[in-house]
């Protein structure tokens, strides 16, 4: 029961689009523009470098919250299996940005929510390597889906590692639920790239561009 609430918690979290709410501050839905998603980078193709770094920090932290609320809530009575409801929640909140039911189930692709559980679940070494990861995928390439996608791969393999080396501080079983879960994002992250990919295949996608407003 735990898990589900967590996951719920999340996803009432992951419902808030800062993408689509800054893009009608400014009279606009942002998902009839560009990519047709409520994500950073199509906010910064859209409305500019501001929107697109106001989009990114508001979806990273609206899971960073789902997840320290969870601890608040399971602190104390499921402290043993507190990494693990991290991570629902996490996913919750993946969840709730890539499918908010008030919006048709069209938001965003989740990364920037995957990054805001990256940075609240694991270590600063592995929150820049994943930084470094993405940073220099984009900078060599231009490609902004590229990058993500290799985040996540990254983020997988990461999270593995860490668990193997006891850095959650949990065992099995639980530890592979860690596992499940974090697959489970990197797999939700192929299949809302999956035009993404198609284009870099060909060689069609699009570089990243940053609008004038």
């Amino acid at each position: 029961m735990e898990r589900i609430v967590s996951v719920m918690i999340g996803y009432a979290f992951g419902l808030l689009q800062t993408g689509y709410i800054y893009g009608k501050l400014h009279h606009m839905d942002i998902r009839r523009y560009g990519s047709g998603n409520a994500g950073t980078t199509n906010a910064l193709r859209t409305l500019g470098w501001k929107a697109g770094l106001v989009t990114f920090l508001g979806d990273a932290f609206k899971c960073i919250f789902a997840v320290l609320a969870v601890k608040l809530l399971f602190g104390h009575s499921h402290g043993e299996i507190l990494p693990v409801l991290a991570m629902y929640a996490g996913m919750g909140a993946v969840l709730g940005h890539n499918y908010p039911f008030y919006l048709k189930f069209k938001g965003g692709k989740g990364i920037a929510a995957t990054a805001g559980l990256l940075a609240s679940t694991v270590n600063i070494w592995m929150v820049l390597i994943c930084l470094a990861v993405f940073v220099g995928a984009v900078a060599a390439t231009r490609y902004v889906s590229l990058g993500s996608l290799l985040v996540v791969i990254v983020y997988l393999i990461e999270v593995v590692v860490y668990g193997q080396a006891g850095g959650f501080g949990v065992g099995a079983p639980y530890v592979y639920e860690m596992y499940a879960v974090a697959a489970l994002l990197m797999l939700s992250a192929f299949y809302k790239h999956r035009e993404n990919i198609k284009r870099l295949l060909s060689g069609t996608e699009n570089k990243l561009s940053v609008g004038k407003k």
